[in-house]
């Protein structure tokens, strides 16, 4: 019986890329796959014909011989030279390596290139730690060193970290003979999963330290110290390398990250590296003008002049008195806004004044307010109209 053309068997054209070519067998393999199809004769005759077809048609060398001569080309002494290829071509790995490349992930295997990771050593990096730190604007302003206790797991000094009781060592593991993982073939598949006896590490540990239990650290309370320099803004993180949890067995430890938040201020309020402050002052220093002091971070005053007929949420400028720009010599600027306090708990000479003041009072007094009204009127008279 003549054998059907590979393009044919796969449902390719002949110009068909590897991408088209893995889709087709893809789909054809796990149709006709012979657990899908148990005790099918024909299914299992379509899946050896499918898997020939394309280990054929994914080796360029291959397929180039057999698009020049065809079958002939894998037939015993034939002009492509291949020899008898057939289904089991493809080496000492045959057919299973080529269905194990395309499914491997969905297996667990990860392919070729996971298995040739090879030697677990049992050295396990160990966790990386967070800390939340609160600090106040003031010490953002000026930076601080802190000193703060982290729990976490060091390493073992009564075994070094090898989780071994002193005097003895850890032995290669006779399940994986060291490599981490073990591998189990069914039918077609073949899957590679962790190594049950040793938990992917390569070794176990017979005689296990009675310190750490065999882990190869322990727990303790650390002080460590943080440097946080001037100008650090609120959420930032400070990674200390090898301050996080020790490894297993004497594995490299993980980092610790400091999560820095600052706390609201009473006075101001940041935006980069600008603040912000709300001074409140009175109707007469507003309208006669006159002048106040304000305290920046930095614990110097500085003086505010406020001219005459300031409005409320005029904001003056107080160049580099800001907070430090992180890891520079320049600053911020402090920007201060007054807002007006309407007078309360008049007397009754208060309120007479007052009311002389406003039958004395003019447009020009208030301009904004003036126009502002005036401006509505002609707005509902345009309605009205």
């Amino acid at each position: 019986m003549a054998k059907a053309d590979f393009y044919e068997t796969l449902g390719v054209q002949k110009g068909a890329d590897e991408k088209e070519l893995k889709s087709a067998y893809r789909k054809l393999a796990m149709k006709y796959h012979p657990d899908r199809n148990p005790g099918d004769a024909e299914a299992e005759r379509k899946f050896k014909e499918v898997g020939e077809a394309y280990e054929t048609l994914k080796d360029p060398q291959k397929r180039a011989a057999y698009d020049r001569f065809g079958h002939a080309a894998f037939e015993q002494g034939g002009p492509g030279g291949f020899g008898g290829g057939g289904f089991g071509g493809a080496g000492a790995g045959g057919f299973s390596d080529i269905f194990e490349d395309i499914f491997g992930e969905m297996m667990g295997g990860g392919g070729r290139q996971r298995r040739s990771g090879g030697g677990g050593s049992g050295r396990e990096r160990g966790a990386d730690l967070r800390y939340n730190m609160e600090i106040s604007l003031e010490e953002a302003f000026h930076g601080k060193t802190a000193q703060i206790r982290v729990p976490s797991s060091i390493q073992c000094d009564n075994c070094s970290g090898s989780g071994a009781k002193p005097g003895t060592h850890p032995t290669t593991c006779t399940t994986c003979s060291g490599s981490g993982r073990v591998r189990a073939a069914q039918g077609f598949f073949s899957i590679e999963r962790t190594c049950p006896t040793c938990q992917g590490r390569g070794q176990t540990i017979n005689d296990p330290c009675p310190k750490c239990s065999g882990q190869g650290r322990v727990t303790e309370d650390r002080s460590l110290s943080v440097n946080i320099p001037a100008g650090i803004e609120d959420g930032t993180r400070i990674r200390l390398a090898g301050e996080g949890e020790a490894g297993l067995r004497g594995g490299p430890s993980g980092d610790l990250y400091i999560f820095l938040s600052v706390k609201p201020h009473e006075f101001f309020q940041r935006d980069g590296a600008d603040l912000y402050c709300a001074v409140p002052i009175s109707m007469t220093t507003a309208a006669l003008g006159g002048q106040f002091d304000v305290v920046t971070l930095d614990g110097t005053k500085t003086r505010v002049k406020v001219p005459e007929g300031t409005q409320s949420g005029k904001q003056f400028r107080l160049r580099s008195k800001g907070m430090p720009v992180l890891r520079s010599q320049q600053s911020g600027d402090l920007y201060i806004q007054v807002a007006i306090e309407t007078p309360q708990n008049l007397t009754k000479r208060q309120r007479e004044l007052l009311t002389e003041f406003e039958q004395l009072s003019s447009k020009e007094n208030s301009p904004e307010s003036s126009g502002f009204f005036s401006r509505m009127k002609d707005f509902f008279d345009t309605l009205s109209n």
